[in-house]
């Protein structure tokens, strides 16, 4: 993924100190975590188009302070459920509880009920208990006891995964995958990068303690209110549109898939890409703003053929394929 410039340019009011303000987001989050711009980026696109995003990352990545730096840096709400496999979905969802002064069930809301949800792990948790999210991310609401009950706005589901640790895990099921708008991976950091992380351990540093490390509130529910507004407005001419369908069809006919795009996954790289292009101040998209967004809206929505992973494809290879055959609006 590209990183966004600071050109402001043909922006004024409040769409333009949003964007400057989701823009210093980036120098805010590197006062804890170290190296991570393009995450960074996805889960502000991820923001702006009311999307949700799965970090797929091994041990010891930060992805978990990366959420939570986030989320201070943003002033907003979050909360934290670690997934596990006796994890039932009232934990997350909230359940009807007995009062017995008043004889009545009172409904004692669950952690879903939050700006930014960390599901972390949550591929350790059975289905059933991955399901009772569905209607959280798609809906933003959660029905108990057949009342609906609406989720704070905004709302992010940032969910973690392991992508080596198979072992009583339970892989996410389609639909659950599909309700994901990005799917980020969070690469081990260079030499230097690493060398900056144990430097600060080393000046005292605590993880935990993010008002210490200086991280202080940039932007807020009235600026993510302005940006989503501007995103709205950004241009998409018939060729683009075109250009999105194309992507998405030639994951249908590869020969590489059993599993191609849906509609719904080309419906959300346009919306990725009009957020994208907005954050680099355009408010019209261009084929970049596509190919920038392409992997991390895409691969987490097909499904290779067990002989095409034999032979050592991977979901971002074929992606990379069609996006250098279909050809290119001018």
């Amino acid at each position: 993924m590209m990183d966004p410039t600071t050109d402001n340019a043909g922006t004024t009011g409040d769409a333009g100190t949003a964007r400057a303000s989701l823009e210093s987001l980036r120098a805010e989050i590197a006062k804890a975590v170290v190296g991570q711009d393009p995450t960074v980026t996805g889960l502000v696109v991820a923001l702006l188009c009311r999307g949700h995003v799965l970090l797929e990352g091994v041990p010891g990545v930060a992805k978990t302070l990366l959420v939570r730096t986030l989320a201070s840096a943003l002033e907003l709400d979050t909360k934290r459920v670690q997934f596990t496999p006796d994890l039932m979905p009232s934990d997350v969802t909230g359940s009807l509880v007995y009062d017995t002064r008043t004889a009545e069930f009172s409904f004692q809301p669950g952690p879903v009920f939050t700006n930014l949800l960390l599901a972390d792990e949550i591929n350790r948790t059975p289905p059933k208990t991955q399901s009772a999210l569905l209607e959280a991310m798609e809906e933003r609401q959660v029905t108990v006891d057949g009342t609906p009950r609406p989720l704070p706005e905004p709302f992010l589901v940032a969910a973690t995964q392991n992508p080596v640790e198979y072992e009583g895990t339970y892989p996410l099921p389609e639909a659950q995958l599909d309700r994901f708008l990005l799917k980020l991976t969070i690469p081990l950091p260079s030499r230097q990068d690493e060398i900056d992380v144990l430097t600060r351990h080393a000046s005292g540093f605590n993880p935990r303690d993010l008002r210490a490390a200086g991280v202080r509130p940039v932007a807020g529910p009235a600026d993510l209110e302005a940006a989503r507004a501007a995103v709205a407005k950004t241009a998409v001419s018939p060729e683009i549109t075109a250009y999105v369908v194309d992507i998405c069809r030639a994951t249908r006919e590869s020969p590489s898939l059993t599993l191609g795009v849906s509609p719904r996954g080309a419906t959300a790289l346009l919306a990725a890409a009009r957020a994208w292009a907005w954050l680099t101040g355009r408010d019209y998209v261009i084929p970049d703003d596509v190919k920038a967004l392409a992997l991390p809206t895409l691969r987490h929505r097909i499904q290779l053929r067990p002989e095409a992973e034999m032979e050592g494809v991977t979901a971002d290879s074929v992606i990379n394929a069609i996006l250098t055959h279909v050809p290119v609006p001018r």
